[in-house]
């Protein structure tokens, strides 16, 4: 295994998963003009804090944001999350983040034992 090949994956994903991260937050608080307006239902409860954003534009899913991390970008997605102030409401990002960087160390510090 060459650990050069290892060590560019690691930087690519990382700086992919950041800027998804930055690009998702740049997302969350432009809205986009040409877009139709949310509807909003009246009879609805309000759950949630109310948001500012009038026109809707396309997010990147949760699942991929965390996929990205599973996949390597851990460093790059807790260093968004904490730059951009991105995902830090939600439990799932702010543990499961830290736990898939945990987990990753792991696997890279056995496979360094065992192949030394």
């Amino acid at each position: 295994m060459n650990i050069s090949v290892v060590l560019h994956y690691l930087i690519a994903i990382n700086l992919l998963t950041f800027f998804i991260y930055g690009h998702d937050k740049w997302k969350a608080q432009n809205p986009d003009p040409t877009a139709p307006p949310r509807r909003i239902n009246p009879r609805r409860k309000k759950k949630r804090r109310s948001r500012k954003v009038k026109h809707a534009r396309r997010r990147t899913p949760e699942a991929t944001l965390l996929l990205l991390a599973a996949l390597g970008g851990s460093v790059g997605a807790l260093l968004a999350m904490h730059i951009f102030r991105h995902k830090t409401r939600h439990r799932k990002f702010t543990l499961g983040i830290p736990a898939l960087l945990l987990a990753q160390i792991v696997v890279i510090v056995l496979i360094l034992f065992k192949f030394h």
